[in-house]
């Protein structure tokens, strides 16, 4: 029985997950799961803790390892659940040592160790993602930042960035393996470069990848901090179609005073100046954001500019979060909202979203797109829309499609 890993929450968990998976069957292990949590929110936290139960349920015989960075902040927690053979930490679950020398038969369960100690991230390689055609691929690990609401880097630690050139060759291994597209991923990529010699940016990296890797079809970059953007970043997305038109963006709010509050690095203008410029010069590029719903003192008036904020930016795929205090915390001490108001705000959030997102989707419609096939019959535009086919298509192709519809979430093919 091959090893099982059940993954919550960023991109980055689903690439550990892939070189954890890979590690623990190379060590010999069967019948094992691995549970890969989430601490973005409480509500993360206590589904992982639900995961687990139900997993010990389904099969007591199997054993559980338990990591991530819910297991990071709270692992006697988790090693107090049923069927939880050990708790691993963010800092040993990608050590080879660590599989091979897993202790699951008795002895100490917790094996988390102090992540604010460590210095330096390694690269893991792997050879691709199963099942899918694109894989993400890990350039840094933790964040400096402190915002007011965020416990993240008690789970990941501080920023540390892998070498480019170690980058660049998993870039190249992947691409030797099919992946036709790769996702740059990290906890704070806009951070990247800042502990490397020379301190390259993202823009850096990004160039490097696409002039050292001319196999590859397709580039994405995962969830940056706009203010951090710097200019190499802004040139590839103007200039290099391999570098797809889309991004997602950590905007949390549109309230000035609210974004202090959090201890953001931008203010409501700058992020709407961010997207007009992005705009001006990659036409068609498609933008995405995280916005809190309901972060401490957050007034009706407040939340409305977190509203407007949707239009005002041209969002199109949108993460709303209803805030959860997480202990420890500065905004979990803050005067808070009233749940009910933070969960109807939540809704208003999402609704603004899906109307801007079926805009955009019934826009496609009539336009060919070119789309990267995965299982099951789907692909993604290069907008990273969803796109349906009226047939199974083999997966990891790149095909033109001619968009003839769409169902308010998905666009489908003639």
């Amino acid at each position: 029985m091959t090893v099982e890993v059940v993954t919550m929450g960023c991109r980055l968990n689903t690439y550990e997950s892939e070189a954890m998976r890979a590690q623990a069957e190379a060590a010999g292990h069967a019948d094992l799961v691995i549970v890969n949590t989430c601490a973005v929110t409480a509500e993360a936290t206590r589904q992982a803790r639900q995961s687990i139960r139900r997993l010990a349920r389904q099969n007591p015989q199997r054993r559980i390892v338990v990591t991530g960075c819910a297991a990071q902040i709270e692992p006697e927690r988790f090693a107090a659940l049923p069927g939880v053979a050990q708790v691993v930490g963010n800092g040993d679950k990608l050590k080879a040592e660590t599989w091979s020398g897993l202790g699951l038969d008795g002895g100490e369960k917790i094996r988390v160790d102090d992540l604010f100690s460590v210095k330096e991230t390694a690269l893991h390689l792997i050879d691709g993602m199963r099942g899918r055609s694109r894989a993400f691929v890990q350039i840094q690990n933790g964040c400096d930042h402190r915002c007011t609401f965020c416990i993240i880097p008690y789970g990941r630690g501080n920023s540390r960035s892998i070498a480019m050139g170690a980058v660049v060759e998993q870039v190249r291994v992947l691409v030797a393996h099919g992946t036709r597209e790769v996702v740059l991923t990290g906890v704070d990529i806009t951070g990247y470069g800042r502990d490397l010699p020379g301190a390259p940016k993202l823009g850096t990296l990004v160039k490097s990848i696409l002039r050292h890797v001319p196999e590859l079809a397709r580039l994405r970059i995962s969830s940056i901090d706009s203010v951090e953007a710097d200019d190499d970043l802004l040139d590839a997305l103007a200039t290099e179609p391999r570098l797809m038109p889309h991004l997602h963006l950590s905007l949390q709010a549109g309230d000035d005073l609210i974004l202090k509050r959090m201890k953001r690095r931008h203010s409501r203008a700058d992020a709407i100046r961010f997207c007009d410029e992005v705009r001006r010069l990659r036409p068609g590029v498609v933008l995405g954001a995280d916005i809190i719903a309901g972060f401490p003192t957050e007034t009706e008036a407040m939340f409305a500019r977190s509203l407007d904020l949707i239009d005002e930016c041209g969002l199109t795929h949108l993460h709303v979060f209803p805030f959860s205090a997480r202990p420890g915390t500065p905004a979990a001490r803050m005067p808070q909202v009233a749940r009910e108001v933070v969960k109807e705000r939540a809704r208003r959030l999402r609704d603004r979203g899906e109307a801007a997102l079926a805009r955009h989707l019934s826009a496609e419609v009539g336009t060919r797109r070119m789309v990267l096939t995965e299982s099951q019959g789907v692909g993604r535009t290069e907008g990273f829309a969803l796109v349906r086919f009226r047939a199974p298509v083999p997966a990891g192709e790149i095909r033109e499609a001619v968009i003839a519809g769409h169902d308010g979430r998905d666009l489908l093919a003639a």
